[in-house]
């Protein structure tokens, strides 16, 4: 299997670390263990993964059952740490991981880049490891130093050994070369530009195993790494093997199928084995990935280098997960979701605003029953009582939209509620000044289509920054995108903020725009109220946009024509406008100007790419269809001549019409007015989707 081959070739070019081995291998041979948590931290690339590999190695040798988890591919909750623990020791749901641990004499567990994993740092102290048999030894390897509480409790002083990994020696690091096939003489200045940093050193080993002839000549730059990612790729076999380096330095996760759609060929197997070879190239589960200073180098590169060739990429990769998005649901749909926010980790317009370390600490989950009380001691904390008063409402009226941020013993320390504006009655309005606003927005100037929902975040908030950037914040609005794009038929959503004029240029940048006449005031505070309408913008239509921004595509280019054309009038607006095409039908150059060109019912009508003479003849057979609609009715038949001698066949003036029709003037004008009246209910009937009031 090529896993075996994979194995056999890193214990093949190990080097080193003969102290770390012997801590290691007297543990496994003692009778009685003497430490149960081994710690190993360090900077990146300085081969803690490297070390635990070989730890697996000598756990083969001696027959000793052994586990790796790699934390970055596990949420930080205990149901999916116990999750993946069954999956790699092939277990059922049901069966207890406990139990299969104590059966084997001696059982390790190893769990790689563990500072990812500290939201359950507490958990795994109190809870989880004192409950592992006796004869387990965890690993835990991280960059950082094991905190505090470790250090002070006196129980795990004394049952936990703490290795701090540093670059390997000089001999070890010749031996590395020497295997690695280096040329003899190049090994000083190798050795002069590393200091024996191991990412640093296979990094080297790649450049001369590409070019064996090379001399290794260093520009003079304090990045190693830097340096060496930029001289490695000048030198991969060909153009395509660089594309696919650049690929997957720019996603997550790497699996043969998005290197080939992302490079756009059919068949990607021979570049993703070379990746697959490459030393600073890591496997998981759910593909491969770079090592972190590794992919910040690539991307770094690429980005300077050729922006136009990083837009492409970035661009590929989202028309991936766009697709992908929309087939999957659950587990690994929110996967999908969270390689695209990976994906736009890096925009520099928005990151004063993002907290970006946030995953590291934070459990997001439902509200419990005990949660109420605490809430609504945060809201009142930082917005007032009644503000409180009504959050205690809310909470306990839906409490399915609500969100709980958690640290890792399980205490909130944040929180948002999704409020379901479609389903909030008129008592509801008048209790709060925010939903009553919300409400006459939605009537007067964006309705809702049957089966369209409407979400007010009305609280969201950090127990100790309240909506400062934080982490918890942060978290909030990754929440937040998430509901954009996985809500059934979202038309609108409404988010409240207690300093707007902050928020402004984010929240601009990001089309969600200002609504001043939606703020409301409780308790004598005002809070300012954004706003983006989901049927004028769609969620994907509205990442695409904001990626190519991100990528440097002009800040003004329009979303596709359809999503940009289209607009969500009043019911005023819309009956003013109806009033002035039918006063305009005979001229098109009039029609031209008439917002009902961008509504949904001509859009709808219209093709996608229709031009603008295209919608203005949708828009007048329109008008003609609605207006021809009333002869079928005998009450309303007598609407349609002067509609007809007004505007479809307009004689030359007013009087002429009613002439013509043999009303008196104010007869004309009464069935005139009725025939515009009705036939704007028809028109705003069909835009609105309420097939009742055609009837």
């Amino acid at each position: 299997m090529l896993g075996e081959r994979l194995r056999a070739a890193r214990h093949a070019r190990f080097v080193g670390r003969t102290s770390e081995k012997e801590l290691f291998y007297q543990a496994l041979e003692d009778p009685q263990l003497p430490f149960h948590v081994l710690y190993i931290f360090g900077p990146g690339g300085v081969g803690k993964t490297t070390l635990q590999q070989e730890f697996s190695e000598m756990c083969a040798q001696l027959e000793t059952p052994c586990l790796y988890l790699d934390a970055r591919h596990i949420e930080p909750v205990p149901e999916a740490f116990y999750g993946a623990m069954r999956h790699s020791m092939h277990l059922e749901a049901n069966d207890s991981v406990h139990e299969v641990l104590g059966v084997a004499y001696r059982y390790v567990i190893m769990i790689d880049t563990y500072e990812t994993f500290l939201p359950l740092d507490d958990w795994m102290r109190e809870v989880f490891l004192p409950q592992i048999p006796e004869n387990t030894l965890v690993v835990l390897a991280g960059r950082e130093a094991p905190n505090q509480q470790w250090r002070a409790d006196p129980g795990w002083q004394s049952l936990m050994r703490i290795i701090p990994l540093r670059n390997l020696a000089a001999e070890d690091s010749i031996d590395y070369l020497l295997r690695r096939q280096v040329p003899p003489e190049q090994h000083k200045a190798v050795l002069s530009f590393t200091h024996g940093h191991p990412l640093a050193l296979s990094l080297v080993a790649d450049v001369f195993a590409q070019r064996p002839d090379v001399e290794f000549q260093p520009e003079h730059v304090p990045d190693v790494v830097q340096t060496l990612l930029a001289q490695f790729a000048q030198k991969v076999p060909g153009p395509a093997h660089r594309a696919a380096l650049e690929a997957c330095s720019m996603v997550r996760l790497t699996t043969e199928s998005l290197l080939a759609e992302m490079l756009a060929v059919e068949d990607a197997h021979e570049l993703f084995e070379w990746l697959v070879g490459l030393s600073f190239i890591e496997s998981g589960i759910e593909g491969i990935f770079p090592h972190d200073l590794a992919r910040e180098a690539l991307v770094t590169d690429v980005h300077w280098r050729n922006p136009d060739w990083y837009a492409e990429l970035h661009k590929r990769a989202r028309e991936h997960y766009f697709r992908r998005v929309q087939q999957t649901t659950g587990p690994a749909q929110q996967r999908l979701l969270f390689d695209y926010i990976f994906l736009h980790r890096d925009n520099p317009l928005i990151r004063p605003y993002f907290e970006w370390k946030t995953g590291g600490n934070i459990i997001t989950d439902t509200m419990q029953a005990g949660d109420l009380t605490e809430l609504k001691r945060m809201v009142t904390r930082f917005e007032g009582e009644e503000s409180g008063r009504l959050a205690s409402y809310w909470l306990s009226r839906q409490p399915e939209g609500v969100i709980v941020l958690r640290n890792s013993k399980r205490k909130p320390i944040g929180f948002f509620n999704l409020l379901a504006l479609q389903s909030v009655t008129a008592e509801d309005c008048e209790i709060d000044p925010a939903v009553r606003n919300c409400i006459s927005y939605l009537g007067e100037r964006a309705p809702l289509r049957p089966g369209e929902i409407a979400t007010l975040f009305r609280f969201w908030m950090a127990h100790d920054s309240y909506q400062g950037v934080s982490p918890v914040q942060s978290l909030i609005f990754v929440n937040m995108v998430r509901h954009y794009l996985v809500a059934t038929s979202l038309a609108i959503t409404f988010l409240p903020v207690a300093d707007p004029d902050f928020w402004f240029p984010a929240f601009s940048y990001v089309e969600v725009n200002r609504l001043a006449q939606v703020d409301f005031t409780v308790d004598g505070k005002t809070y300012g109220v954004f706003s983006h309408d989901w049927r004028i913008m769609p969620p994907i239509a509205w990442l695409e946009f904001m990626g190519e921004r991100e990528v440097g595509a002009a800040t003004d280019r329009t979303p596709p024509p359809v999503t940009e054309q289209l607009i969500v009038l009043s019911e005023t607006d819309f009956s003013e406008a109806v009033q002035d095409a039918l006063r305009d039908y005979p001229r098109l150059d009039s029609l031209v100007a008439n917002p009902l060109l961008r509504s949904r019912l001509v859009m709808e009508r219209s093709k996608s790419n229709a031009s603008e003479r295209d919608r203005t003849s949708a828009l007048r057979a329109i008008l003609r269809e609605a207006a021809e609609s009333l002869q079928h009715s005998p009450r309303e038949s007598k609407f349609y001549r002067p509609i007809y001698h007004t505007y479809l066949q307009p004689s030359a003036t007013q009087e002429q019409a009613a002439e013509l029709l043999d009303l008196p003037f104010s007869s004309y004008r009464r069935h005139l007015k009725s025939g515009i009246m009705r036939i704007t209910e028809l028109l705003w009937a069909q835009e609105i989707g309420n097939s009742d009031a055609i009837k």
